[in-house]
């Protein structure tokens, strides 16, 4: 007779698959403080903004490596468009005001009410995608603005502090309200 663990074993595996267990995160140090990356080999699953006090960190993973890659091109001024693969939505209404805040170009910005008139969502709505984005930068939150063009909150790094350095980064590239 086996034992019990021996036979839990693939029920386990099955349940949980090794990517799930295999995330990966690294740094880079920017001019609005740490950016980190989480993720597994294929998925972005999270990124923060946090105060310089970590060096730059590289990673095993090959999406977590390309997205910082893509950061750095960003903060250089070189890349003005994300190409990475963010872990999905868990909901479709969440990846509709996702993919409507990417939409948003460099140098560019909406309002609440504007973005939620282009979907036919609502301004609050609008709102809490952005105080829920896991990805700041990538899914550029920064960009959305109040009524009239008022800065607003931003829930990464230092809040309205860091919204407004990389709104002032990508300034040169295009006309903001």
């Amino acid at each position: 007779m086996r034992p019990l663990t021996m036979l839990l074993e693939p029920l386990v595996r099955a349940r949980h698959s090794v990517s799930m267990y295999a995330r990966d995160t690294a740094s880079i140090a920017t001019p609005i403080g740490t950016v980190t990356v989480l993720g597994t080999a294929d998925w972005i699953t999270a990124v923060t903004i946090g105060p310089v006090d970590a060096a730059s960190s590289a990673s095993d993973s090959p999406a977590v490596d390309e997205a910082l890659r893509q950061l750095a091109a960003y903060f250089d001024g070189t890349l003005t468009h994300f190409d990475l693969p963010l872990a999905p939505s868990p909901t479709a209404r969440g990846g509709t005001l996702r993919e409507a805040i990417v939409a948003i170009g460099y140098g560019e910005t909406a309002t609440y009410g504007t973005l939620a008139r282009a979907i036919g969502s609502s301004p609050r709505a609008i709102g809490q995608a952005c105080a829920r984005n896991p990805f700041p930068i990538l899914v550029p939150c920064h960009r959305v603005l109040g009524a009239g063009g008022v800065l607003g909150a931003y829930s990464a790094g230092e809040g309205p502090h860091t919204k407004s350095r990389l709104l002032d980064l990508e300034r040169h590239q295009g006309v903001l309200l």
